[in-house]
């Protein structure tokens, strides 16, 4: 009962915001010597004058870069009745021009996990600087390359409620410590993305049964590869492709997620 009231209550205290106006800011930030730019969305209801504090939920962008893509799923999560904080990965007004520069990007952050995880922690302090957040209800959510970021936070330990990884690799270079994981991991994967293959998956899902993790793996039937992305296409074919259901029900799991890991 206690939990029941507390989502309840929850979902009253945010069921003004579907129709409150979005309020977004661009915020430059830096991790070193790298001058990095990301983007915040919260809803403030008209006449409002201090918006309440809320969960905040990191936004991790794809191989790409930080651009359209990321903040208008920053703007979806602001709608949810939570302050979404979309963060760079690759430097202030850097976007790939092509699927060559993409990899050669990702690729630095893959083959240095602590620089991946340092770079992302840094885009987590600027939320949890943010006036409308609450610091103690956090999560992240990531897609593709940002999949494995937020994933790569989890496993090591990062104090996060929860975790979303949206048709991301699960290739890691070591293994979560047992009891190590804070976060409720939810794994969104398309059953036919041929660039995260089913040996993957299943060596993913032993290592969080090891660790202990609280977990879910959501696998998707005739989702491939950037399945949420509207702008990769119709063509299944090529690997990668939106897939409007597999997009509606992982959206919707993420949903449920941090409903429940907020309301405690």
């Amino acid at each position: 009962m206690k939990f029941t009231l507390a989502a309840a209550a929850l979902l009253v205290a945010f069921a003004g915001y579907a129709h409150a106006e979005v309020v977004t800011n661009e915020i430059d930030y830096t991790h070193g010597d790298v001058a990095l730019r990301g983007f915040a969305a919260w809803t403030k209801a008209e006449g409002q004058a201090d918006a309440p504090k809320r969960p905040g939920v990191l936004l991790v962008h794809a191989w790409w870069g930080h651009g359209d893509v990321v903040r208008e799923k920053a703007r979806r999560i602001a709608e949810l009745g939570y302050v979404a904080f979309a963060l760079d990965m690759y430097g202030k007004g850097v976007f790939a021009k092509d699927r060559e520069e993409a990899a050669r990007r990702a690729g630095g952050f893959y083959g240095d996990r602590p620089l991946m995880r340092a770079r992302a922690l840094a885009g987590l302090d600027q939320l949890e600087k943010l006036e409308t957040v609450d610091a103690t209800k956090l999560g992240a959510i990531g897609f593709c390359f940002g999949g494995t970021v937020v994933l790569e936070l989890a496993r090591h330990g990062v104090d996060l409620d929860a975790v979303v990884s949206f048709h991301g690799g699960l290739k890691f270079t070591d293994e979560p410590k047992e009891g190590g994981v804070q976060a409720h991991v939810l794994v969104c994967h398309g059953a036919d993305d041929p660039y995260v293959p089913p040996e993957d998956v299943v060596a993913f899902w032993k290592s969080m049964a090891k660790a202990k993790a609280h977990y879910d793996l959501l696998v998707i039937s005739g989702a491939v590869h950037s399945f949420t992305h509207e702008d990769a296409g119709d063509d299944p074919s090529t690997g990668a492709a939106y897939h409007a259901r597999a997009a509606k029900t992982s959206w919707e799991a993420m949903h449920r997620v941090f409903e429940e890991v907020f309301a405690q």
